[in-house]
């Protein structure tokens, strides 16, 4: 590392050390009885740093972790960046073999898993070779000698030990690699986006200006921490800004509520499958939301009904349409408060640290209002796809990001997603946006979710289908649905067929997941 680069400090770890100077006695997180001070967690990050280096990870090892939201699975994550290791989180949702895939692609040294997870981590690593097999926060049986990071985040250190509190001596600088993020397999394996720790801070501050984070607002955490949104958009902005921070295992609808309530929690971030189901709780109105001014939503797009009924139910609460993906970081563009009357359908602006635009196969420019692919340019990207050389010279053909969705501008710059290209319908030799004819299902009194897929049909090419959830208490016909979408739409576009279910399978950052559909329909 040159003396410029020490000097600099651009480090995800330094960048933690500021503001547990600044904030040192202010409230940072709250997990259930636990709470952390800014102090307090920095020198937690720093005792369990240490104590991974000591049990044999070194700078540029990859540790894989693998569990659910907890105080622990944060100081992991801290701790990871201060001793210099490559942190890999895990969908806790993964089977055995998913988890051992990742394991093996990513050449993880160290494991750090919930203990509920036990047998799926035994049968994942029966075989292979780690440095450390260890829990974030194991029960009261745990093995004394086995790595544990809540016991190391909650010990002191003992005279026979160097001063754990400090920082780990080790080399570290902003180019560094900090995470591999893992994007999710359709028809391939995942594939790991390799971050930085400069891309993450240049996205850090992106985010504390774009989407108006403070340090005086109680911000709450409910989403999978593994998701970059989640722990990159906000989670981390806020702990930079010596905000409090409650963080909930999981996104139920009563525990998302109670906290919002109970704590006066002022900005909160979830997709929409999860505001829907906010609103959907039948004793909605007895929580008071009313200090809730910052109402983030992303990760899939959100019906405009929907944000419509959110302004209705939460009176003066701003809302955030949040566009990316996991290679940038993941933020690329927002659409602010005061922008959503206009265009509530958009997905705003490119953010102060992204260009954007729009293109056509050739990578030439696309005039505004015609449909091309979105690619990026921007500090905050990845390096590149984890040893997959190939795949990151596709990605960054021709000098840009190919995001891999189809969008368009219109005349002010504001940018609409269309759809994913994967999910873009052929009916007939037409294409047709599947965004499209479940915004219009949508616009149905009864209608609480829909996903809207292309199924392989010998006349149409691919046949549009619709699978609907109801509200509870109201019916509806697959007659009455089709009749209604052929009021809003062409007729191309209307659904070949609608299925009612009970539930939509969605992912445990709450995406709908259309794979899944596709597989349970052809079976």
């Amino acid at each position: 590392m040159s003396a410029t680069s020490v000097v600099q400090r651009n480090t995800i770890g330094a960048a933690l050390n500021r503001s547990a100077r600044k904030y040192a006695h202010q409230l940072a997180l709250v997990f259930g009885e636990r709470q952390w001070r800014y102090q307090a967690l920095n020198q937690a990050a720093n005792r369990v740093a240490n104590g991974l280096l000591a049990a044999g990870l070194a700078p540029g090892d990859r540790l894989a972790v693998y569990g659910k939201n907890s105080d622990a699975y944060v100081i992991a994550w801290l701790a990871a960046t201060k001793a210099g290791l490559v942190h890999v989180p895990i969908n806790f949702a993964l089977s055995s073999d998913e988890l051992r895939y990742i394991l093996e692609q990513s050449g993880a040294a160290g494991l750090l898993s919930d203990v509920s997870l036990a047998d799926k981590v035994t049968a994942a690593t029966q075989g292979l070779e780690l440095a450390l097999v260890g829990t974030l926060h194991a029960d009261q049986t745990r093995d004394a000698e086995s790595f544990d990071v809540l016991a190391h985040a909650t010990s002191r250190s003992n005279s026979e030990e160097l001063n754990n509190n400090e920082e780990p001596n080790v080399t570290v600088d902003g180019a560094s690699l900090a995470q591999l993020l893992y994007t999710s397999g359709t028809t391939a394996a995942p594939k790991a986006a390799m971050m930085t720790h400069q891309a993450l801070m240049a996205e850090y501050m992106a985010c504390m200006v774009e989407l108006d984070i403070k340090g005086s607002d109680a911000m709450l955490a409910a989403l999978p921490l593994y998701h970059s949104a989640q722990m990159h958009v906000f989670l981390m902005p806020a702990l930079l800004l010596g905000a409090p921070v409650y963080l909930l295992e999981a996104p139920l609808p009563e525990l998302c509520l109670s906290a919002i309530a109970e704590h006066q929690i002022a900005s909160f971030f979830a997709p929409p499958t999860v505001w829907i189901s906010l609103l959907r709780q039948a004793d909605f109105e007895r929580f008071d939301l009313s200090a809730l001014s910052k109402a983030y939503y992303g990760a899939s797009i959100m019906p405009v009904p929907v944000l419509e009924e959110l302004q209705q139910r939460i009176p003066g609460v701003g809302l955030y349409n949040c566009y990316g993906q996991s290679e940038i970081a993941p933020l690329a563009t927002v659409l602010r408060p005061e922008e959503h009357a206009e265009r509530p359908a958009s997905a705003g602006r490119p953010i102060l640290t992204v260009e954007t635009r729009i293109v056509d196969l050739d990578m030439n420019d696309v005039p505004p209002g015609e449909h091309g692919e979105i690619v990026h340019r921007s500090p905050q990207l990845m390096k590149g796809y984890w040893d997959k050389p190939a795949m990151s010279e596709e990605a960054f053909q021709g000098g840009w990001f190919h995001s891999g969705d189809v969008g368009y501008f219109d005349e002010a710059g504001y940018l609409y997603v269309v759809d994913r290209i994967k999910d873009v319908i052929n009916t007939g030799g037409v294409l047709v946006a599947s965004r499209e004819v479940e915004e219009g299902l949508f616009k149905h009194p009864a209608v609480s979710e829909v996903a809207v897929i292309g199924q392989p049909d010998e006349k149409w090419i691919e046949a549009i289908t619709a699978v609907v959830v109801l509200k509870e208490g109201h019916e509806v016909s697959e007659e009455e649905l089709i009749h209604h979408a052929k009021t809003l739409m062409a007729a191309y576009k209307v659904p070949k067929r609608i299925l009612f279910a009970d539930a939509l399978p969605k992912s445990t950052a709450g995406k709908i997941l259309k794979r899944h559909l596709r597989q349970e329909l052809k079976g």
